[in-house]
Formats: C-alpha cells, sequence, structure tokens
C-alpha cells in the first residue's frame, strides 16, 4: 500500500501521508515514500506544499516494529552514511523540505511525536489543531533525536526548553507549543488553513518566494556579512525582472498577477 500520495492543484503540491490507520507512523516504507515525494516536488513547478497526515493523527513518530528492526542491523552502516547529502536516510525525511526551494506548509492534527514532529519541524510554517499533542519523544526509547530535529529545534527553543522537552519525552499541547514557538498557528481545521496561506503563496512572484527561502535559510545559518551580501544578489536576481514588473503591474491595476 501506497504510504504517500502527491496531487498538484493551482501550483500547489499536496502531500499526504497515508497510512491513517497507522497514525502515520513511520516504517522504511514511509521513510522512504517521504524521501521521494520531497525530491519529486522539487523538481517540479509547484510553488508551495502542504504537508499533511490522514486519520486522526499527523505522524505518530517511528513505528513500533522499526524499533525492534533497529537491533537487526548495524547502527554505525545505517546512520553515519551521507547517503542525501549531509544527512542520512533518517534525516532526509525532515530536511529534504528544507532542500525544497518552495515554502511547505505543515498542517498538524492528533500526535506529532518523535520522528513525526521532526518531519514537521522540516515545515517552514506549522499550523496545528489546539487539541493537537506534539513531544520531542526519543528519549522514551532510550534514543536521542536524530532526524533533523538538532539542526531544527535550537532555532525554535530556548536552550532550557529544548533540554527540558529532549530529556523528559513530555508530551505538550499546541497551545503550549504556540507559546514556546514550536507551531506557528492554530486553527480549528488546520488543513483548511493550510491551504489559505498555500493559496496566497501561489499567488506572490515564483522567483521571488524561492529566493526569499534561500535567503531565509543562509540568514539562519551564517554570519552578517555572507547575508548582506546574499541579500543584495538574490534582490540583483528580481528587480526589473518579468516577474517582479508583472507583480507592479498586478497592483497598479488592482488585479491577480499572472505568472508563466
Amino acid at each position: 500500500m501506497a504510504r504517500v500520495s502527491v496531487e498538484y492543484k493551482d501550483h500547489i503540491a499536496y502531500v499526504t501521508l497515508t497510512r491513517g490507520d497507522k497514525m502515520n507512523a513511520l516504517d522504511r516504507e514511509m521513510v522512504q515514500a517521504i524521501i521521494d515525494a520531497g525530491q519529486g516536488v522539487a523538481g517540479s513547478d509547484a510553488r508551495v506544499v502542504v504537508l499533511s497526515g490522514e486519520g486522526k493523527s499527523f505522524c505518530a513518530g517511528l513505528d513500533l516494529m522499526s524499533f525492534a528492526q533497529m537491533g537487526q542491523i548495524d547502527p554505525d552502516e545505517w546512520l553515519m552514511a551521507r547517503s542525501h547529502e549531509d544527512a542520512n536516510e533518517m534525516q532526509e525525511v525532515a530536511m529534504v523540505w528544507r532542500r525544497v526551494q518552495v515554502p511547505v506548509i505543515a498542517a498538524l492534527q492528533g500526535a506529532a511525536y518523535g520522528g513525526g514532529l521532526q518531519l514537521a519541524l522540516g515545515a517552514d510554517i506549522r499550523v496545528a489543531a489546539p487539541d493537537a499533542r506534539l513531544s520531542v519523544m526519543e528519549m522514551k526509547w532510550g534514543i536521542v533525536p536524530d532526524m533533523g530535529g538538532m539542526v531544527l529545534l535550537p532555532r525554535l527553543l530556548r536552550s532550557d526548553l529544548l533540554r527540558r522537552l529532549t530529556y523528559t519525552a513530555e508530551v505538550f499541547d499546541a497551545k503550549q507549543a504556540l507559546d514556546w514557538g514550536l507551531v506557528t498557528e492554530l486553527a480549528e481545521d488546520p488543513l483548511a488553513r493550510a491551504e489559505e496561506l498555500a493559496a496566497k503563496i501561489a499567488n506572490q512572484s515564483p522567483s521571488a518566494i524561492r529566493a526569499a527561502k534561500r535567503l531565509i535559510e543562509r540568514a539562519e545559518a551564517e554570519g552578517r556579512e555572507a547575508v548582506l551580501l546574499a541579500e543584495s544578489s538574490e534582490q540583483v536576481e528580481l528587480i526589473g525582472k518579468a516577474e517582479q514588473m508583472e507583480v507592479i503591474s498586478a497592483q497598479m491595476q488592482g488585479r491577480v498577477p499572472v505568472f508563466d
């Protein structure tokens, strides 16, 4: 059975985890399907991505059978290989969405635990249902976050909160996650709100949106001199080009811009 579906409509890629009967838990097939979906979207003309999970939960983390399989494989061989640029296979589940050149909006309901939370952190924006539950859950199983979490969590959480949540594996609700900065906003229907945001982004200049994502990634990781230079470099490629002129014309004429 397929683990992930990808549909394209109005320049939006809808990526849906389709293992709802298992709370979209991550097994090896799901891991590969998520990576394949991200790579497929990266090669498409989509302008924005909506990432969601069918059923009651977004993603409850690693499938219990995956823990059993851990004892049967060489962890060094499995995890130390850089099979996806700077990441291993498990890390790419989250990091592939940072590599996708366009914004990714995750819609969270039910559980977003462990690897499921790290997958959500790979998105640019996270919209959560008020009753969604989240957890940095790896410590419950005697392991540490290792699916990109330690790249992504420190960008959002204070150090003491990051340590507390990692050490305790406690479950917290979406309102608390909002207060801490782990989710962007709450919505009674997070998928509908994600689609609303996606439609707004899809109507922006595609080249400017891609430039903005590249620039933000650099701004979060590099020093002042490099970021100032990157600002200038990205802007040079936008000013006066066809898409920017169409944005200006549309603004002046009070209409929606049209891009090729």
